[in-house]
């Protein structure tokens, strides 16, 4: 592992980047922890993708300032190169090289690579060893590029949708990994258009639109600071709402969607909670069924950009 574990994997400060008249990205901010994976959201056009590309070291910014590992990934690729793992959607690989011998290739590369065996047998590589890259399944593909990604135990790793096409074995597995890297110390920048992945994988999530970071923090945060969250009960029909809002936080909305069936919006948490059934008992009122729904990820993500997340 670097010295530069100090300051952030990657920190990127005012990127722009544009193709001719149009602003990809505008002004744009984000740091990347060491032992840490961060995932980066964004709507089609949002600039997600240029954004990763320039840490990676494909393009210079317009201007502001990209730094990873401490290093300008454009000016000083060549030293850089050897210290971060890129895993591409396509491409990258000759069509003819068969899966493993195209791994090991790319591990004699490293100082200190992974055991290619042993990988190859953690991501269910096996079967598919001597067939050409040509012919492996859209899956076999991704699952190769991970390996290629991470057998040169890199200090930061790019993951550009690396369940993409997989089965759920596969998937899990390509979970596991990646927990392990972050535990190894690992920076990990993750995109993926699958919202229970970044919920299940991520400390912390950047939500990109028009070319900025709109919103970022953790999982929970960004959904206990998204949209409301919901607390349902049922009860005897024709509650006094009125009372029962006077008693709840202020924002709160109670409403009787059937006959007996409540459902109560605003910030839910445990003094909510306590406050309804504290009510229910002094109005004598045996509540039943109390569930209480959070939002999630996705939720927050269409409350901010409006649009879905789509491959």
């Amino acid at each position: 592992m670097s010295d530069d574990t100090a300051g952030p994997a990657v920190r990127v400060r005012g990127l722009v980047q544009r193709y001719g008249d149009k602003t990809a990205v505008d002004g744009l901010d984000l740091d990347v922890r060491y032992g840490t994976v961060t995932a980066v959201l964004g709507p089609n056009g949002a600039g997600k993708t240029t954004t990763v590309e320039t840490c990676e070291g494909y393009r210079p910014p317009a201007s502001g300032t990209v730094r990873v590992l401490g290093l300008d990934p454009y000016a000083d690729a060549e030293a850089l190169r050897p210290r971060i793992g890129v895993m591409l959607q396509s491409g990258g690989v000759f069509s003819g090289a068969r899966a493993v011998e195209m791994l090991r290739h790319m591990a004699k590369l490293y100082a200190h690579p992974l055991d290619v065996a042993a990988l190859v047998e953690r991501l269910g590589l096996g079967g598919c060893g001597r067939t050409p890259y040509r012919r492996l399944s859209g899956g076999q593909q991704q699952r190769l590029a991970l390996a290629m990604a991470v057998v040169g135990r890199p200090e930061l790793v790019f993951l550009d949708e690396p369940t993409a096409g997989l089965d759920p074995q596969a998937r899990r597995a390509t979970w596991e990994l990646v927990r392990e890297l972050r535990a190894d110390g690992v920076g990990v920048v993750l995109t993926t258009h699958h919202m229970d992945e970044a919920e299940q994988l991520a400390d912390d999530v950047a939500i990109i639109d028009a070319g900025k970071v709109i919103a970022q923090g953790s999982p929970e945060q960004l959904c206990r600071g998204g949209a409301e969250n919901t607390l349902r009960f049922t009860g005897r029909p024709g509650l006094d709402l009125a009372s029962l809002l006077k008693a709840l936080p202020d924002g709160s909305a109670a409403v009787e969607l059937t006959p007996g069936a409540y459902r109560i919006t605003g910030s839910v948490g445990p003094q909510l909670l306590a406050t309804v059934t504290s009510w229910c008992a002094q109005n004598g009122v045996m509540p039943d069924g109390i569930s209480v729904e959070r939002h999630t990820l996705e939720d927050v993500f269409l409350e901010l950009t409006g649009k879905e997340l789509r491959g």
